[in-house]
């Protein structure tokens, strides 16, 4: 069932990111040297051999504490227990995103086709090869990483939309015109959202440390942004005054 035709690979070809992945495979000669495989190349790999332990793991890492992630899922088609087309359904009812990979006997192109419409990312069929297994899983790694970026970019807060790498601001749906120094006290603003901020910390992060003006240029700025984002700028809902301390946001 399995090919193991992955040639050596340089260190330089190794996961530069921690990932981490699942693979759900209730054979354990395949599932152990994918693993194997997986681990040479930099990647961590956590291992289930039927769908109800592969659940389990997947509740456990969802839970609100938890410190642990899965970037990726390998997922075997025919499992014990629950099987890994009501897995990936199960996933993508609840919103769960994870690039899914589904690794499967079932060769048939009707087969195919339904394991890429209930959601999964990727279908690759036994026997495989090892080398192409890890090329698919790098591809979704890196696709999933890229949407994550521009997902990052888009910064939210209430009525306030900030698009960071347009430089573009919307509030309450309508587009406002800011500064470059606005949209940088903005961005800050929404990217450390309840933190409290000093003159002195907003011109270091803002205009720099060699800047020479008067820490009052800072309230200047504020009153402009209040001006264009709030409704009411002499009651802020959004950039508040901390006297004594500085301002906040949110």
């Amino acid at each position: 069932m399995l090919c193991l035709d992955l040639p050596p690979i340089g260190a330089n070809e190794k996961a530069s990111v921690n990932y981490d992945i699942l693979v759900v495979e209730d054979e354990q000669l395949i599932r152990n040297m994918i693993a194997l495989n997986l681990a040479d190349e930099g990647y961590n790999v956590i291992q289930a051999e039927n769908g109800r332990e592969a659940l389990n793991v997947l509740e456990r890492i969802g839970e609100e504490n938890s410190k642990e992630k899965i970037d990726l899922i390998i997922l075997d088609l025919m499992l014990p227990e629950v099987n890994g087309l009501d897995i990936c359904r199960l996933l993508r009812y609840r919103g769960n995103n994870i690039p899914i990979l589904i690794l499967s006997a079932k060769a048939a192109e009707t087969d195919r086709v339904l394991g890429l419409e209930i959601g999964a990312d990727d279908y690759v069929t036994k026997p495989f090869s090892m080398k192409e297994l890890i090329a698919r899983c790098r591809a979704l790694l890196r696709r999933n990483n890229i949407n994550n970026n521009i997902s990052s970019a888009i910064r939210q807060f209430k009525d306030i939309t900030l698009y960071t790498t347009e430089c573009r601001v919307t509030v309450r749906g309508e587009e406002v015109s800011l500064s470059p120094k606005e949209f940088r006290l903005l961005e800050l603003f929404m990217t450390y959202p309840k933190r409290v901020w000093d003159r002195e910390q907003l011109i270091e992060n803002i205009w720099g440390a060699d800047f020479l003006g008067d820490t009052k240029t800072v309230d200047v700025h504020i009153r402009w942004l209040r001006e264009k984002l709030e409704l009411d700028p002499s009651n802020p809902e959004y950039i508040v005054t901390v006297r004594g301390f500085g301002y906040r946001f949110g």
